[in-house]
């Protein structure tokens, strides 16, 4: 960048680039990244830009960005708008699937139930390809983008029964959308939020519980208003909304472009871990030095991350051999800095908690698949209006906004009233989560012996089609695992998102969808093994999960779940106490929200 400075008029900048190592900028100067710029500033501006100035993010022309006219509550809201829809379209079809599979397509209860949760499965676990190519190449506006206009595309195709394919091809590439547009949606969000400013700080806070309070706004509306509307008019015309609302979602974040902040990619995250995991293994004979400072790491001061002690193999990375630079990494896949050790240090700290939270999304998978065939058994009337199964779940989505609700104005400023704090942690509230399931699945049991109590007594022994019981002997289970969902979700994203290192965030938010995803193909995994063991035999027994839940064991699938979740709450625990915060050199706090 070459510069005049007059010291009585004001300071011009031309041409960019310009190499700050070899070189200073005059007093009261600025750096403009990554853009060709010619600007006058006075010395007032110059002030006013600076405080006005939000670090590591830049406007839509690339310029520093300016807090008085980008971010904020405006922007967020535009970006909770695309994640409404997205849940809107998703929820809208898989909700009622198993419903449509079973009464359209005539597929065998279990059968059903598995294509659902491979569907939303496969939709999770494609968050990880959208993460990936947000951090490395699209960023995470253009990410977002894409992936919704691709939703949007096929979110009104119809499968009939003749057209397995094509049902199977909608879904999958609805899953792709959902998977791009879930890995960037939370951590584009956050970008609009300043967490140097005490202000915008506390209302980051609020974002994630606001963040899920909407995107169940989406849900609520996908289960009862497009569940009737599949049930009684047209699953076309559900299917179109789905559509149009996905294409005036898209339009309506466009219209965010010159409000928005956007932060620049530092790079793919799985290549820089996978260097240090080659550097360290490639140095693997080596001794580590007795002080960190005979390290290398050529991060700037303010960016560095402490060292810590944990995983020490991985250290060896950073050891300087001779011939190699002191002040640059030539190759990366030799030397790393010690700073990028430790990133790759607190991704692994991540994972414990990752893998038990899996289980909890197993147990979500039964609300919207042999719940919901519960429902279709059991008397579903008031008066004359007949509730869909599919719609069952508004008690599901109920419990989870009104949990949010309480705990965003009572219990958020209650604790901090009284305790000084903003709330439960991320790692508590995921601990509810995961005890509210257990129960969930202890009150799904219960139920379920009741439904085939009278079933017993009345459908098999004297035929008809419906259970006479009522439809709301399902609502302690819905309501539980609902209020289970409002902790765990909010405290699974914020914990993903502050624990994980400043370039690998829509990794980590990719890493925290998989949950999801591996918690709905652990569903799919362990209902066909329970098929399979308990299956079968003389007697035409049916097994636990048989074709018709009314000739089966249902209740005995979910009591060997709640026990599962109750194993697995216990190794949280465990977990939870080993996973420490660890904080960096200057003012950065690993535990910080900077996406």
């Amino acid at each position: 960048m070459d510069f005049h400075v007059n010291a009585s008029g004001p300071v011009v900048f031309w041409s960019w680039p310009y190499d700050l190592s070899n070189g200073t900028l005059p007093k009261g100067g600025e750096v403009i990244s990554g853009r060709i710029t010619e600007r006058v500033v006075t010395g007032d501006q110059m002030k006013e830009n600076n405080s006005n100035a939000v670090a590591d993010a830049v406007d839509y022309k690339g310029l520093p960005a300016d807090k008085s006219r980008t971010g904020g509550w405006v922007p967020a809201a535009l970006i909770l708008g695309i994640e409404v829809c997205e849940r809107l379209s998703t929820m809208g079809i898989a909700v009622n699937l198993v419903t449509y599979l079973g009464g359209t397509m005539h597929v065998a209860s279990a059968e059903a139930a598995n294509m659902v949760t491979d569907f939303m499965g496969t939709s999770f676990l494609l968050s990880l390809l959208g993460g990936f190519l947000a951090d490395s190449f699209l960023g995470r506006f253009l990410t977002i983008a894409i992936f919704a206009l691709l939703q949007s595309l096929v979110s009104c195709e119809k499968a009939n029964g003749l057209q397995m394919g094509l049902l199977y091809l909608s879904l999958y590439i609805i899953a792709l959308g959902t998977g791009g547009l879930k890995s960037s949606v939370s951590g584009f969000g956050t970008d609009q939020f300043d967490d140097k400013d005490p202000r915008e700080k506390s209302q980051m806070a609020f974002f994630f519980n606001r963040f899920f309070f909407f995107i169940s706004i989406g849900t609520l509306f996908a289960v009862t208003v497009l569940v009737y509307i599949q049930d009684n008019v047209s699953r076309s015309w559900a299917y179109g909304i789905c559509c149009i609302a996905m294409l005036l979602a898209v339009l309506v974040f466009l219209s965010g472009t010159r409000r928005y902040r956007y932060k620049q990619s530092s790079g793919s995250p799985i290549v820089h871990i996978l260097q240090v995991i080659v550097a360290a293994v490639r140095k693997r004979k080596l001794a580590l030095p007795s002080d960190v400072q005979f390290m290398f790491d050529n991060f700037p001061e303010n960016s560095k991350i402490q060292h810590t002690d944990q995983f020490r193999f991985l250290d060896k990375a950073a050891i300087i051999v001779d011939g190699e630079s002191k002040c640059a990494d030539d190759d990366p896949w030799k030397l790393c800095p010690v700073t990028r050790i430790e990133e790759v240090k607190m991704m692994i700290r991540l994972l414990p908690i990752w893998a038990t939270t899996i289980m909890f999304w197993t147990i979500y998978a039964q609300m919207i698949t042999f719940s919901v065939e519960q429902a279709t058994t059991m008397q579903r009337s008031i008066g004359s209006f007949q509730i869909p199964a599919g719609s069952l779940t508004v008690f599901f989505v109920g419990a989870i906004l009104i949990t949010l609700a309480v705990y965003d104005r009572v219990i958020m400023p209650l604790m901090k009233k009284q305790l000084g704090k903003q709330g439960f942690t991320n790692l508590q509230r995921i601990g509810i989560g995961l005890a509210l399931s257990s129960i969930g699945m202890v009150a799904a049991a219960l139920a379920e012996m009741k439904r085939l109590s009278v079933a017993k007594e009345t459908v098999l022994l004297h035929g008809g089609a419906t259970v006479p019981i009522s439809v709301f002997f399902l609502i302690p289970q819905f309501l539980l695992v609902g209020a289970g969902e409002a902790f765990i979700y909010t405290g699974q994203l914020d914990f993903f998102i502050r624990e994980s290192p400043k370039g690998m965030k829509t990794m980590s938010t990719g890493l925290f969808l998989t949950t999801l995803s591996l918690g709905f193909f652990l569903s799919t995994f362990l209902v066909s093994v329970v098929k399979s063991m308990t299956g079968g035999g003389e007697g035409g027994r049916q097994g636990w999960l048989g074709d018709d839940i009314n000739h089966g064991r249902l209740d005995c699938f979910y009591g060997f779940l709640a026990v599962l979740s109750a194993l697995n709450l216990a190794a949280f625990v465990v977990c939870a106490a080993w996973t420490k915060p660890q904080s960096s050199k200057g003012e950065e706090k690993l535990s910080e929200i900077d996406p």
